[in-house]
C-alpha cells in the first residue's frame, strides 16, 4: 500500500485526487505544516526537499515532485486512463502539468501567498503581490484556451486536471480570485467527481 504525505490545502491535494481516482487502498501521513513540520527531522528523513506532495510506495521507496509522482501513478495503473498512450498526448499531458507546478505555483501563487519569500521589505510586497496576480491571470487565460470546446484538458480527464484543479482551488477558496468561464466550468466539474468530494472532505472544503 502506498502513502501520500500531504498536507491539506496544498498542491498535493491533487495527487489525492488521482489516488481515488486509481481506487486502490492507500494511506495518507498529515504533514502538519503550520507547525513547520516539514523542517522537522522525522519529515526530513523523508524528504529533505521539505516539501509535499511526497509518495512512499510499497517497496518503500520515496518519489517526490507533483509532476513524477502523477505520472508514475498514471503509468503503473493503466487500466485508469489517466494519461494518453500515445507519446503526443503523454507529452501534453506533461506540458499543462509543468506549467501548472513549475510556473503558476511557483513562480505566480507564492509571490501571492509567500510574498515575504521575494522581500522582507513589507513596503515592496503590494507590488510583489500584484505580478503575482497577473502571472496567475495569464496562467489562467492559457488554461481557458485549452479548455475551449472541451470538459477537460487533454480531451479526455487526465492526471492534467489534477493538476489545473489545485490551482483553481486555491484562486476560488483561498484568494478570492475570479477564474475565466472555462476555467471555473472546469472547476464545477472536477467538484463533481467523487474522488474530488473525497479529497475536499478530507481537506475540509466540503
Amino acid at each position: 500500500m502506498v502513502t501520500l504525505c500531504h498536507a491539506p490545502g496544498t498542491c498535493s491535494m491533487g495527487i489525492h485526487v488521482i489516488l481515488e481516482e486509481i481506487g486502490k487502498p492507500y494511506e495518507i501521513r498529515k504533514i502538519d505544516f503550520p507547525n513547520q513540520a516539514q523542517y522537522k527531522p522525522e519529515y526530513t528523513a523523508i524528504n529533505p526537499k521539505s516539501k509535499v506532495p511526497v509518495l512512499i510506495r510499497d517497496d518503500g521507496s520515496v518519489l517526490t515532485e507533483w509532476p513524477a509522482i502523477a505520472m508514475w501513478l498514471a503509468l503503473t495503473n493503466p487500466d485508469k486512463k489517466l494519461v494518453p498512450a500515445d507519446t503526443e498526448g503523454m507529452i501534453r499531458a506533461q506540458e499543462a502539468i509543468a506549467y501548472a507546478t513549475a510556473t503558476v505555483h511557483m513562480q505566480a501563487w507564492t509571490r501571492i501567498w509567500r510574498t515575504p519569500i521575494y522581500s522582507e521589505i513589507e513596503s515592496e510586497h503590494p507590488r510583489i503581490k500584484d505580478r503575482g496576480k497577473e502571472m496567475f491571470a495569464k496562467g489562467m487565460s492559457i488554461y481557458d484556451r485549452q479548455l475551449d470546446g472541451k470538459d477537460w484538458l487533454l480531451g479526455d480527464f487526465s492526471i492534467a486536471d489534477c493538476a489545473l484543479y489545485f490551482l483553481e482551488v486555491w484562486a476560488v477558496e483561498r484568494g478570492n480570485i475570479p477564474l475565466p468561464a472555462n476555467v471555473a466550468a472546469h472547476y464545477e466539474r472536477m467538484k463533481q467527481r467523487p474522488s474530488v468530494q473525497a479529497s475536499r472532505k478530507y481537506d475540509g472544503f466540503a
